[in-house]
């Protein structure tokens, strides 16, 4: 009989995981960002549906990246959260 050595490779995380209590605390702070958030969205929409001088939209784009990157910020911590708890 023939015996095969098996080789197993386990992937351990470069990086310890988050503490359940304080992952669930970081998930409810995210919940309340995205919900104010989401009230600068929706205010910003209503704000770009308005007559603006030239000015005035130049801040309202600016408004407008800055809410899109906080959100995007706001997704990627869930998800670091989410994998890594």
């Amino acid at each position: 009989m023939f015996s095969a050595a098996v080789e197993v490779q386990i992937t351990m995380p470069t990086h310890p995981s988050i503490p359940q209590e304080q992952a669930a605390e970081i998930r409810r702070l995210a919940h309340d960002l995205s919900n104010a958030l989401e009230i600068v969205v929706q205010a910003n929409y209503l704000l770009g549906t308005a007559p603006m001088d030239d000015s005035a939209k130049q801040w309202a784009t600016l408004l407008d990246q800055g809410v899109r990157q906080a959100t995007e910020i706001n997704r990627a911590l869930r998800e670091y959260v989410r994998s890594n708890s």
